[in-house]
């Protein structure tokens, strides 16, 4: 029998995440605050909740992905939906949330008899549709292993367990440090290579396979040379990550991170200047700025739509 699984929030990465668990044979309910996003889950065969607690009951896995840690405890808290999941159930958070706050609903949930896992992810909304995730994992090992039996990870990308609750978080933090600075590091290259007379859309080619070739060259790299700058990853989610980056890490006693607090300061002043909705290779428009006339290409840009 096809286990029944609740997505909540299926916008940019939420909605191709939830549609390849649909494919892969599961029974789905989503919701979403703005339904229109809900329709294409529809269209597969998912049936639309009304409420968040609509979505959740009867689900043996609850899945989320949304903006932020208050959106978390808003949806799920707030409206009781914690109280509609069934026991034994396993609820996974897919959302960029304070460890902490990872942690305090993993011990709410089990006082419920319900299963935590924080399970954020990278890889952007390319990675979402294709169902290429890197999935970080925290909880207990026992409902890492069960959603790994019951074949939820499969269809979205590759999970690896990372210990105890809060811990997917802590992951999820490390891999923003070096998403931001590898992003830096590529709009940086790229701008240096065109202001020399060398063509910055040849070297994604040229340096693949090299020690400077990443996935952020050769996805956000091209998203710079085209111009094109609607999200994958919105610059207003990447302030919010890096802002908590920096606050955990004084809560750990490591007060400086001086490299990521200037990128941080970069994406902030981006987010003030009106791009919160560009995606984070939106960083490259900094730098030409800053080294005005200066531009990487002629070609014009690709901003996203209005939220």
């Amino acid at each position: 029998m096809a286990q029944h699984v609740a997505f909540l929030g299926t916008g940019i990465m939420g909605a191709p995440m939830a549609a390849n668990l649909i494919k892969a044979g599961f029974t789905a309910t989503v919701w979403n605050r703005t339904l229109s996003k809900t329709d294409r889950l529809a269209e597969l065969g998912a049936r639309v909740a009304t409420s968040p607690v609509d979505c959740v009951k009867g689900a043996d896995y609850i899945l989320s992905i949304l903006d932020s840690g208050p959106v978390v405890r808003e949806v799920f808290f707030k409206t009781k939906a914690v109280d509609a999941m069934k026991n034994g159930a396993v609820f996974i958070d897919m959302a960029s949330i304070p460890p902490k706050m990872a942690q305090e609903h993993a011990a709410w949930l089990k006082e419920r008899g319900v299963g935590h896992l924080d399970a954020p992810v990278s890889g952007g909304s390319l990675g979402a549709a294709e169902g290429s995730l890197a999935i970080m994992a925290g909880g207990e090992r026992g409902d890492f292993d069960r959603t790994e039996r019951g074949g939820v990870w499969k269809p979205m990308g590759r999970a690896s367990y990372i210990g105890p609750a809060g811990s997917g978080q802590i992951a999820k933090l490390a891999n923003q440090i070096m998403v931001a600075c590898n992003i830096a590091s590529v709009a940086q290259g790229l701008l240096f290579a065109a202001a020399g007379g060398a063509d910055p859309a040849q070297l994604p080619v040229a340096l693949a396979g090299g020690h400077a070739d990443s996935r952020a060259l050769q996805e956000h790299g091209r998203r710079m040379i085209n111009r094109d700058f609607r999200p994958g990853a919105p610059i207003r989610n990447f302030v919010k990550d890096l802002d908590t980056v920096l606050a955990v890490a004084q809560e750990i006693r490591l007060p400086d991170l001086p490299v990521v607090k200037a990128i941080r300061d970069i994406f902030k002043g981006l987010y003030d200047q009106g791009y919160q909705l560009w995606d984070h290779s939106a960083l490259l428009l900094y730098l030409e700025k800053l080294n005005s006339p200066l531009r990487l290409n002629d070609k014009q840009d690709t901003p996203p739509k209005a939220a």
